[in-house]
Order: C-alpha cells, then structure tokens, then sequence
C-alpha cells in the first residue's frame, strides 16, 4: 500500500521535509471540474489539475476523455514542476477515484514515485492539517521528459476479443450505470456484452479511504475468481474511474490494462450494448 497510497499524515512529513513530494489537485465533482473548490481550500503547494483539459484529449470518437498525447501532457506535468525524478502525490475530494487517473497518467508518463492521499482533502482536513486558499504559487518549471506507455492498455477489439476467450473486462461505474438503468453522460444506457461490473466504492471504506489489502483482494476474488492467469483490465464510462479499480489492484499485487476509450468510445463506435445484471446489493 505504501507504493500507491500516502496518508495525510504521512504528507504532511513529507511535506515539511527537505524533498517534498510535487503536489497535484484534482478536482472533478459529478462531472465538472471544480476550480473553484480548489481557490476555496486546497493542500498547501499543490497545483490544480484539470481533468477535462489535462488530463484527456478532445473528446470524439475515441470516447469523452481519451488519453492526451504524450507532448501535450509533458506540458502540463512540466508546468506542474515535475522533472524526471519526481516524487509526486495527487488527490481530490475524498475518494480517489478522480485522483486515480493523474496517478495511472503519471505512471504511464514514465514516472514510478507516484502515490494518492488516502481519503483526499477531506482526510487531510479531518486530520487537522492547515489548508490555503487562493490560486496559490506558481511552481518552478519542470524538465520532465514523457516517455508514454508505461502501463498497460486495450483497445476496444481487444476488450471484445477478452470477454470471449477468458480475459475479465472491468467495468468501475455503479451498478445501475452497468445495468442501464440511470445514464447521466452517455447517450446510451447499459454496458459493453460481458463486462463484468466491480462498482469502485465497494473497494472503500465509508470515510472515502480505501480498505484494507485483505478486503480489497476479497472484493477481487468475489468478482473475478483467485486464478491470476487470465488478463484483466478496467474500463469504466470514460477511462477516468476504471484506474481506481487499476490503482487498487497495485495495492494488492494484481496488474490491470486500461481500456482507455471505455464505455463512451465504446458507443462512438457503434458497437452493440447490453443492459441487466446483477442487482444492486
């Protein structure tokens, strides 16, 4: 857990030491980033991250928030200060599951010291650590150099071809997304055929922090079996959310692909739905 996650604690000693960690906050609240949640209060020193134009491409064809080319996000982690040996943490609001797509970035960028406060600002605050408000300090600029594909991804052929040949799709939204019975972003309701729904907040505990390893590999287990052979990788409704389910399967020693695209560029393909399921327990 120490590889993925810091807890608020943990921050602010890091903080206050002589190689404090860059710090990024990302703020995305029912689909809309909130900057101005972060001039309202934020971690002292992180820098604001936005997922819409940050952290993704335009979006079309290759689903709401396709993943950004690699010169365009080199721009942003170097005007987040970030060199090549960062030490860096993100967080958002409370439970990962926005903050989970700077790290799986990061990491994919080629970084490897990358971790998320467990349980997010509110932790932080709920810890009694100081908050500041304002836009903050700008950083000194980075020198990073992107060296994109360090993890794992899918395309939308391949999560086809591993629901028929004993791969596991993971699909992170909550279970009356999966069904298709509620659809707030996407035109349409339901659920690439044979995805298999793990909802991310049953991999956290009610305070928005995440579970312990043994509850999280038992959640796994209960969704995908113990048997580790077969290839699995996390999709969600836009590539965001399905790195919390990435982010998680870290902790515990289980690798998982990104199926970047996901649900929405599933459908801006044209490719068949399926709704149903399981219900909610």
């Amino acid at each position: 857990m120490r590889e993925v996650l810091i807890s608020a604690a943990e921050l602010a000693k890091a903080l206050e030491s002589g190689a404090p960690p860059v710090l990024l906050d990302v703020r995305w609240v029912a689909g809309v980033v909130d900057r101005e949640g972060y001039l309202a209060g934020h971690v002292p020193g992180a820098v604001f991250v936005d997922l819409d134009a940050d952290l993704a491409g335009p979006p079309g064809v290759g689903g709401r928030h396709p993943l950004p080319r690699p010169a365009d996000l080199q721009k942003v982690w170097r005007a987040a200060g970030i060199v090549d040996d960062s030490s860096v943490v993100v967080y958002d609001p409370k439970d990962s599951s926005v903050a989970a797509r700077a790290w799986w970035l990061l990491r994919w960028s080629g970084l490897s010291s990358v971790r998320v406060l467990d349980g997010g600002l509110a932790a932080w605050v709920a810890g009694g650590h100081p908050v500041e408000t304002g836009p903050g300090a700008s950083p000194r600029p980075g020198s990073i150099t992107v060296i994109a594909g360090s993890m794992p991804t899918i395309d939308a052929d391949r999560a086809r071809e591993m629901t028929l040949s004993g791969g596991t799709l993971l699909d992170a939204r909550a279970a009356a997304r999966y069904r298709g019975e509620i659809e707030p972003l996407d035109p349409i309701a339901g659920h690439i055929p044979g995805a298999v729904n793990l909802p991310l907040t049953e991999l956290l505990k009610p305070d928005g922090t995440f579970r312990e390893p043994a509850g999280i590999e038992a959640v796994f287990e209960r969704t995908i079996g113990p048997d580790d052979d077969g290839e699995v990788a996390a999709s969600c409704g836009s590539g965001v959310t399905g790195c919390h389910l990435i982010l998680a399967g870290a902790m515990i020693g289980r690798p998982l692909a990104l199926y970047p695209g996901s649900y929405s560029e599933w459908l801006a393909l044209g490719r068949p739905v399926a709704v149903g399921g399981p219900p909610s327990p």
